[in-house]
């Protein structure tokens, strides 16, 4: 990211009121984007939001909407979630064989396509892909509950990363434990997007978020 660019924030419907999403929805309108945790109970330890509630985000929202599919077979998410129109789609390469086609597959939908790894992954197997990856996401908890601390093992993989987006022109988005002490960090270190749950949602959000982008 270029000396003094904010970056985007990404706040985590995961950590919201789901029982009141309409009025969330309302206290976030200073946000860049919406990450949606879509959760199955096999590929991570618990089970989310399928795509009726999507929809219902989708009804009551302009702003992007940032599917993460944490979920076995990924591939067979991806129609309903262009239909349903979501702007950008990211899906764990731990989780399918078929990485490499399904990055294809959504930038045809016009929907911006991230590929995901675990905190245990190594970078160096995003390699082959990033040429065909709008971004990449670098997961710094391991996934499947929101409140986790932050993993500093994530500043590795940023700076394997590094030589590689002038070359192909990827974002960079981390999503787990970001908040006010690491966000300076971890976009000097290159990040463009930052994923915060618990701690844009409590007290001021709008105000949160802006102490996330510096």
């Amino acid at each position: 990211m270029a000396e003094n660019q904010k970056p985007l924030i990404a706040p985590s419907l995961l950590s919201s009121d789901f029982a009141d999403l309409k009025s969330e929805l309302k206290k976030l309108q200073t946000a860049d984007m919406l990450h949606l945790d879509i959760m199955d109970n096999h590929f991570v330890p618990n089970l989310t939001f399928g795509f009726p509630v999507i929809e219902a985000i989708r009804a009551k929202t302009k702003i992007d909407l940032d599917a993460h599919l944490m979920v076995d077979a990924p591939e067979d998410y991806i129609d309903e979630l262009a239909k349903i129109g979501v702007e950008y789609i990211s899906f764990h390469l731990e989780a399918t064989v078929h990485s490499h086609r399904l990055l294809a597959k959504i930038r045809s939908l016009k929907i911006k396509a991230g590929i995901a790894i675990n905190p245990g992954t190594a970078v160096s197997l995003l390699e082959p892909l990033l040429a065909e990856a709008d971004f990449v996401l670098l997961m710094s908890v391991n996934p499947g509950f929101g409140g986790q601390s932050f993993l500093p093992l994530v500043y590795d993989k940023l700076a394997y990363l590094a030589p590689y987006k002038p070359k192909y022109g990827f974002q960079i988005q981390v999503d787990g434990g970001v908040c006010a002490t690491n966000a300076r960090q971890l976009v000097d270190a290159g990040v463009d997007i930052l994923v915060a749950g618990s701690f844009v949602f409590r007290g001021d959000y709008s105000q949160n978020m802006d102490i996330l982008r510096g």
